[in-house]
C-alpha cells in the first residue's frame, strides 16, 4: 500500500461484531472485502450511505462492477487521492472520501446523515475497518497471483499446442492424420468442433481443402484434390484468399467485411471465424472455425490466436509437404538405384570373372621368365588354362627350322600325353599357320573349310565337336601354335576364350624366344671374352687421349669460348684466392670492375647475331690492352664484363684505370659496315679483409654498376658507405617486418563490394595494412616487394587472411561475404586448402562467406593441381574467384574447367568505359558478362570511380562492382556505421 488509513487514534466502544470478522476472513475477491466495507461503515451512526470505488484500477480485470460516480462525486474523489491525509470532504460536510488505498486508487465514499459527523464516525469504526482495508489489499495482491497464474496457464497450453504442431511436421504420420491431430489441438485452444483447413497455391491459382470437419455440412468438400480458386468465388474462403484480412462475426457482419458480394456455401453459422495463413506477406492459405446453435462467440482474442497458431500450422503443413515431397523423390531415386545395384551386381561378377583371368594371366606370364625346362612350362600353362576354359584336350605344335615338319612338343588329348611329329600337310593346324589369325568352329564349321579345300582333314581318334587354334608368333613370324579341342557336343569356344588364348600363346611364343635367346647369348658370350682382350689394349690408349682432353675441357670451362677470356667461375676460383690472402694480409687491398657494354642487346637485334659476337671480342681485345700482369679480365655473361685489380694501394688507382677503359671502349668501332662507338658502365667495389668470399665483392661491384646506370650510363660509380646504406636499409625494413609479425602490427582494410541495382554491400575485400610505428599506416607497395623477398609474405599473407576472417565473422554478421587474394606462392603447397579449413574452424567464420581469389597468372604453374585444391574447397562451402580477368593468360577452358562462383573484370577495362571511343573495351566488358551469365558465374567489376562506369556497367547487367566510388578500403570499424563519413 502506498498511503496509510489517516483514521484518528481516538475510538469508539467496538460493537459486537464477531459476525462481521468472520465473513472478512472467509471473503476472497476484492469485491467480497469491498461490500464488507461499506456493511461495516453504513452500520456506524450518522452514516446515510457508503460505497468503495476503484479508480482507474491498473488491473481492468480485477476491478469490480460498479456505477460510475458522478461529476461532483468523481471530483471529491480525485480530491481525496490528491491530499495529503487522503481524506476530503464537500464544503457541506454532507459526504466525504477517504482514500483506503492510495496506490491502487481505491476510495470510500460515505454520504452522512443530518447530524453525522465523518471524524466520529470513523473513529468508531476505525480498528475495523483498518482490517477491513488490510484484507481488501490482500484480496487484490491475491486476485493479481490468481489471473497472472490463469494468463500464465494459457500460454503454457498455447506453447504446448505449437510444440505438438511443429513435432507433427517431422512425425510418421500421414497428411490426414496429422491434420486431424492438428484440429484436435485447436480445439483444445477455442471452440472448433467445426473447422477447416484451406491451402493455396497462387502460381497455379488453385485451392484445396485439406481438412473438413463440420457437424452440418453434408456437401463436404472434396479434400483429395485441386479446385480453381475462381469457382469459389465471392464465398468467404474466396475473400479470406484474395483480401488476405481476417473475417469474424456473424452472415450480417460478415457482410460488412467483405468488399463486393457474399455468396454463402454451406449451413448457415451464427457465429463465423477465418483467418488467412501468410508466407512472408503472401497468403498461402487458411483456418476457419464456425458454431451452430450453440450461442459461441468468438471474440478478438479467439482471432489473434488462430492467426498466431496459423503461421505455425502453415509452417508445419509447409514442412510436411516437403517432407513428403522428399520421400518421394527418395522412393524414386529408391528405384532408380535398385536398377542401378542390379546393374552394379552385374558389372561385380565380371569384375570377379576378370580378376580370376588376371590372376591367372599373370601366373602365365610369371611362368614365361621363370627357371624351369620347357616340359614343366607347358605342363603348368595347361594347368592355368585348364581353369578358366575347357582345355582338357590342350596341344602345342612349333614348325621346324625348315617349315617342313610339325613337331609337337607337348600334346594332352583324352587324357593320353604324347608327343610326335608329323609333315606339313592342309589340316586345321596348318590353316592356322597359312592365316597367322587365331580360329575357332565347330564340327560343322570345320566339315566347311574342308568342303572348301582349305583343309584336308588330319586327326587321331574322333573328331573334335568345337576347336580353337592360335598362332605362335615371334616378331610378326609365326613359329607354331597352341590348341584347345573338345569332343563334347554341347561345348563350344567364344570371344573371350579366344582373348585368353591368344595371351598365353604371346607367353609361350616369348618363352620360346627367350630359350632360344639365351643359348644364342651363350655363343655370343664366348666371342665377346675374346674382344674383352682386344678392348683393353684399346682403351690403354683410349686414357692417354682422354687425359690430353681433359685438360683442354678444363681450360674451355674455365674461359669464354667466344672471346677466350677467363669466365665467371675462373674469376671466383681466382678472387677467393686473393680474399684469402688479403686475411692474411690486412694491409693487401684488390679491386673489381664490374662492366656492362651499353645498349648491346639494340646492336645485337639491329646487327645480329654475328655483328654482336665481333663486336663484343672487338670489346674483349680492348680491355686486355688496358690490362696489366698479374691483373686479368673476365667475361661473366652475354654482355658483362669483369677487370680484377689484384693488388692495389688506394681506391684512386681503380678509378683512373676505369676511366681508361671508359674512354679506350668509346673509341669508334666498324662492324659490318656500320660505325658505331660502343660505350660501358662500369662499377667499382674494392676488396679488404672485411670480405671473406667472391660472391661479397661481386655483388657490391654489381650494386655499383647498378648505380652508373641509374646516373645516366657511360660512366663508372664505387661502392661505397650510401650504397652499403641502401643495402641496410632494406635488411632494416625486413628486421621490422619480422618485428610487425610478432607485435600484430598487420591490419586488413575491407573494400565494400556492392550490388549496383541497390547499392547493397554484400561482400568485402580484405587488403593489407602495416600499422608503422613511425611512418604510420603503409600500404602494401611500401613493403610487399621486400616481404616477398625475405620470405616472409606467406606469413603476412595469413596473418590477413585470420584477421579478416575472425573480424567479419565477430562483427558484421549475416551473409556478406569476404575475399581475398591468394598466391601462386600458397597454392604450390599441397595442404593450402586443409589451412584455410582450419581457419575457418578457428575464426567461427562460414566457409560459404569466403571467397579465395586466384589471378590467371597463378594457374600456369600446374592448372589441374589447382582446380583439384578449389575442388576440395568447394565441397567445404569455400568459393572461388578468377581475379583480373582479361589481362593474363586468358583461357576459355580456366572457365569450364574450374570450379569458380565469381571472376572479377579488371579494372583497365572498368576505366575506358567513361571515355570517348571505348567501344572496343565496352563489347570487352559484355563478353565477358555474357560468358559469366551463360557459365552461371557472378561477376564483380574492380576499380568503379565514377557515375559513367557505374551506371554502363549497370545498364550491360553486371550484378557487383567494387572501387573508390562505392567505398574506399578501411578497417572493420568504418563499415559497421556505413553512415559515418570517411
Amino acid at each position: 500500500m502506498s498511503r496509510t488509513l489517516p483514521i484518528p487514534t481516538r475510538r469508539a466502544g467496538e460493537p459486537e461484531l464477531t459476525a462481521w470478522l468472520g465473513r472478512l476472513i472467509e471473503a476472497a475477491t476484492p469485491e467480497e472485502v469491498g461490500a464488507l466495507i461499506e456493511t461495516l461503515v453504513q452500520s456506524q451512526r450518522g452514516c446515510a450511505k457508503a460505497k468503495v470505488l476503484w479508480l482507474n484500477s491498473p488491473d481492468e480485470h480485477h476491478r469490480p462492477a460498479q456505477q460510475q460516480p458522478d461529476p461532483t462525486q468523481l471530483t471529491l474523489v480525485q480530491a481525496a487521492l490528491a491530499s495529503a491525509n487522503g481524506m476530503q470532504s464537500t464544503p457541506d460536510g454532507k459526504q466525504c472520501a477517504l482514500t483506503l488505498l492510495g496506490e491502487e486508487q481505491v476510495v470510500l465514499l460515505l454520504t452522512l446523515a443530518a447530524d453525522g459527523s465523518a471524524k466520529t464516525l470513523l473513529a468508531d469504526a476505525s480498528p475495523y475497518l483498518q482490517l477491513g482495508v488490510r484484507q481488501l489489499h490482500h484480496a487484490m495482491k491475491l486476485a493479481d497471483l490468481y489471473d497472472s497464474h490463469a494468463q500464465l496457464e494459457h500460454s503454457e497450453n498455447l506453447q504446448r499446442a505449437l510444440f505438438v504442431i511443429s513435432d507433427l511436421a517431422g512425425s510418421n504420420l500421414d497428411m490426414p492424420e496429422m491434420l486431424h491431430e492438428i484440429h484436435r489441438i485447436v480445439s483444445g485452444l477455442m471452440y472448433a468442433e467445426n473447422f477447416f483447413i484451406v491451402r493455396y497455391y497462387p502460381e497455379r491459382d488453385t485451392m484445396r481443402f485439406l481438412y473438413y470437419a463440420d457437424i452440418e455440412d453434408k456437401n463436404q468438400p472434396d479434400t483429395t484434390r485441386d479446385m480453381l480458386l475462381e469457382d469459389r468465388q465471392h464465398t468467404l474462403t474466396w475473400y479470406l484468399l484474395t483480401q488476405g484480412k481476417p473475417l469474424m462475426g456473424s452472415n450480417e457482419q460478415l457482410l460488412e467485411q467483405v468488399n463486393g458480394p457474399l455468396t454463402l456455401a454451406g449451413p448457415d453459422s451464427d457465429d463465423w471465424l477465418g483467418v488467412p495463413m501468410l508466407h512472408n506477406g503472401k497468403v498461402m492459405g487458411a483456418l476457419v472455425v464456425q458454431s451452430y446453435g450453440n450461442r459461441t462467440v468468438y471474440t478478438r482474442d479467439d482471432l489473434s490466436l488462430l492467426e498466431f497458431v496459423g503461421n505455425h500450422i502453415l509452417t508445419a503443413l509447409e514442412r510436411k509437404e516437403s517432407k513428403d515431397e522428399l520421400e518421394r523423390r527418395v522412393r524414386q531415386r529408391t528405384e532408380e538405384l535398385a536398377q542401378v545395384n542390379q546393374g552394379l551386381r552385374q558389372e561385380v561378377r565380371e569384375r570377379h570373372r576378370a580378376e580370376r583371368l588376371q590372376e591367372a594371366l599373370f601366373q602365365v606370364a610369371q611362368l614365361a621368365t621363370a627357371d624351369i625346362d620347357e616340359n614343366t612350362f607347358y605342363e603348368r600353362v595347361h594347368t592355368v588354362v585348364g581353369g578358366l576354359l575347357d582345355a582338357k584336350n590342350f596341344f602345342i605344335a612349333l614348325l621346324s627350322d625348315d617349315r617342313s615338319k610339325l613337331e609337337f612338343p607337348y600334346y594332352f588329348d583324352a587324357g593320353i600325353h604324347r608327343t610326335h611329329v608329323r609333315p606339313v600337310g592342309r589340316g586345321l593346324s596348318e590353316y592356322v599357320l597359312r592365316r597367322g589369325q587365331p580360329w575357332s568352329g565347330s564340327r560343322e564349321d570345320i566339315l566347311a573349310l574342308t568342303r572348301s579345300g582349305e583343309v584336308v582333314p588330319h586327326h587321331i581318334g574322333e573328331p573334335s565337336a568345337c576347336w580353337l587354334g592360335v598362332p605362335l608368333k615371334v616378331d610378326e613370324a609365326v613359329i607354331g601354335l597352341v590348341v584347345v579341342q573338345s569332343y563334347d557336343q554341347h561345348a563350344s569356344y567364344g570371344t573371350a576364350d579366344q582373348e585368353l588364348l591368344s595371351f598365353v600363346a604371346l607367353q609361350i611364343a616369348n618363352s620360346i624366344y627367350r630359350r632360344r635367346s639365351a643359348a644364342a647369348l651363350h655363343q655370343a658370350n664366348l666371342r665377346l671374352e675374346h674382344r674383352v682382350e682386344e678392348r683393353t689394349r684399346e682403351l690403354r690408349a683410349e686414357i692417354v687421349r682422354r687425359e690430353q682432353m681433359q685438360q683442354q675441357l678444363h681450360h674451355q670451362v674455365m674461359h669464354d669460348p667466344l672471346t677466350g677470356l677467363p669466365n665467371r667461375g675462373y674469376l671466383r676460383e681466382r678472387l677467393d684466392s686473393i680474399l684469402n690472402r688479403i686475411q692474411q694480409e690486412p694491409g693487401r687491398r684488390c679491386a673489381l670492375l664490374y662492366l656492362d657494354v651499353d645498349r648491346f642487346k639494340v646492336i645485337n637485334d639491329s646487327l645480329g647475331h654475328l655483328a654482336g659476337d665481333e663486336f663484343l671480342k672487338a670489346i674483349a681485345m680492348r680491355l686486355l690492352t688496358h690490362v696489366r700482369e698479374p691483373d686479368m679480365v673476365a667475361r661473366l655473361s652475354g654482355d658483362e664484363f669483369a677487370i680484377l685489380l689484384e693488388d692495389i694501394e688506394v681506391t684512386a688507382t681503380a678509378t683512373i684505370i676505369a676511366d681508361r677503359v671508359l674512354r679506350a671502349v668509346a673509341m669508334p668501332l666498324r662492324i659490318s659496315g656500320k660505325e658505331l662507338e660502343p660505350s660501358v658502365s662500369v662499377g667499382i667495389a674494392c676488396g679488404d679483409a672485411s670480405y671473406l668470399d667472391a660472391d661479397e665483392l661481386i655483388r657490391d661491384a654489381d650494386m655499383a654498376l647498378y648505380q652508373a646506370k641509374q646516373l645516366g650510363r657511360k660512366r663508372f660509380a664505387v661502392f661505397d658507405e650510401a650504397l652499403a646504406k641502401d643495402m641496410v636499409d632494406v635488411l632494416a625494413m625486413e628486421s621490422e617486418l619480422r618485428k610487425a609479425l610478432r607485435q600484430n602490427e598487420f591490419e586488413p582494410h575491407f573494400q565494400p563490394i556492392c550490388r549496383l541495382s541497390d547499392g547493397h554491400v554484400v561482400g568485402y575485400e580484405a587488403l593489407i595494412r602495416w600499422n608503422h610505428p613511425q611512418r604510420g599506416v603503409l600500404k602494401p607497395s611500401d613493403f610487399i616487394k621486400i616481404a616477398e623477398d625475405s620470405g616472409l609474405i606467406e606469413a603476412i599473407d595469413w596473418r590477413l587472411f585470420e584477421l579478416s576472417c575472425r573480424s567479419l565473422a565477430q562483427k558484421i554478421p549475416g551473409d556478406p561475404f569476404i575475399t581475398f587474394n591468394v598466391s601462386a606462392l600458397h597454392l604450390r603447397h599441397a595442404d593450402f586448402d586443409t589451412r584455410v579449413l582450419k581457419m575457418l574452424e578457428r575464426t567461427g567464420l562460414s566457409p560459404a562467406r569466403l571467397i579465395t581469389e586466384v589471378t590467371e597468372g597463378a594457374l600456369l604453374d600446374n592448372p589441374e593441381s589447382v582446380r583439384t585444391m578449389l575442388d576440395r574447397l568447394r565441397t567445404a562451402g569455400v568459393g572461388a574467384a578468377l581475379d583480373d580477368f582479361g589481362t593474363g593468360y586468358s583461357s576459355l577452358s580456366y572457365l569450364h574447367s574450374l570450379p569458380l562462383r565469381m571472376l572479377k573484370i579488371d579494372r583497365a577495362f572498368v576505366h575506358e568505359l567513361d571515355k570517348a571511343g571505348s567501344s572496343n573495351s565496352t563489347t570487352v566488358v559484355a563478353a565477358i558478362l555474357a560468358l559469366a551469365h551463360a557459365l552461371n558465374i557472378q561477376v564483380i567489376a574492380e576499380g568503379i570511380e565514377t557515375q559513367e562506369q557505374f551506371e554502363a556497367l549497370l545498364s550491360m547487367g553486371c550484378e557487383m562492382g567494387q572501387g573508390y566510388l562505392l567505398g574506399r578500403p578501411a578497417p572493420i570499424a568504418r563499415w559497421l556505421n556505413p553512415h559515418a563519413q570517411d
